[in-house]
């Protein structure tokens, strides 16, 4: 099923019965197959809608298309109207969670109940911090290793389709705390001009004033941030952030993927926290 918004038709899937709750999937630009099949242990006694962001997935746009953060936000209210809903219960990962928290502020009295789950960083120093440990661990020599091995392994050209597996693996091996647990990540492509127009419309973003306003004002809604001590993007934001919005903050021992390296701590953790029939 597709929405229609302004510039873009996004393509969307809805599983489970009960209370909804909203899926924004990383990237940007990646799309939302990447949580599967792990985040549908979710819709039992609640329903899941997940959605293809513009310019990712099944939701491509032509090029002179915006795709920065406030086409995003905009295209998140639109998916609210469409589906009648006075306020939101929203899941947002890595790039998700920081676009539920561009929402809430655009939007504060839309939020019903807000999870966040290896949220980007809020503040563009931190992501900084996150780039720098993330090419740190892609150069640790077990990862080097591996990549020389596949390059000389002739896979390639016996089985392509098992080498761009292989491939994949290594590409995102930095997120994880054991990178042998890659192989558990369903496989994804990021459309890099979208990425690319979403941090660049960002600029040297500081999101902790207009947050700190904002829960000055009103009261944030029930919130719950989880967070790997292992992940590359800093633990230190998601503190800051869940001090910030008054969440209760979770921590696992992983890296950038819960869903996939503690599925049953991070279904759990979730489960408890999101409506249910």
């Amino acid at each position: 099923m597709f929405v229609e918004v302004t510039g873009a038709r996004l393509f969307t899937r809805q599983v489970g019965s009960g209370p909804l709750v909203v899926v924004l999937h990383g990237g940007p630009g990646a799309s939302h197959d990447y949580l599967l099949p792990q985040y549908d242990l979710l819709a039992q006694g609640r329903s899941l809608f997940y959605y293809d962001q513009r310019g990712g997935g099944q939701s491509p746009v032509l090029r002179d298309v915006p795709v920065g953060w406030q086409e995003h936000v905009a295209d998140l209210d639109a998916i609210r109207l469409h589906l009648g809903l006075e306020r939101l219960t929203l899941c947002g990962y890595s790039w998700g969670g920081l676009l539920a928290v561009l929402y809430i502020l655009e939007h504060p009295d839309r939020v019903e109940r807000l999870a966040l789950v290896s949220p980007a960083s809020i503040t563009a120093e931190y992501r900084r911090q996150f780039d720098r440990e993330f090419a740190r661990r892609m150069q640790a020599p077990e990862i080097k290793r591996e990549r020389d091995a596949l390059r000389a392994s002739g896979l390639r050209e016996r089985d392509p389709e098992a080498y761009q597996r292989r491939a994949f693996e290594l590409s995102v091996a930095g997120y994880f705390r054991d990178f042998h647990d890659a192989k558990t990540l369903t496989p994804f492509r990021v459309v890099a001009r979208t990425q690319d127009e979403v941090w660049k419309s960002l600029g040297d973003y500081d999101l902790r004033p207009r947050l700190r306003e904002l829960t000055s004002r009103l009261s944030p809604p029930a919130s719950l941030v989880i967070h790997g001590s292992f992940d590359p993007i800093p633990l230190a934001g998601s503190r800051e952030l869940a001090a910030l919005v008054h969440a209760r903050l979770k921590e696992l021992p992983v890296g950038h993927c819960p869903h996939v390296e503690a599925t049953n701590e991070f279904v759990r953790a979730l489960d408890e926290f999101l409506p249910k029939a």
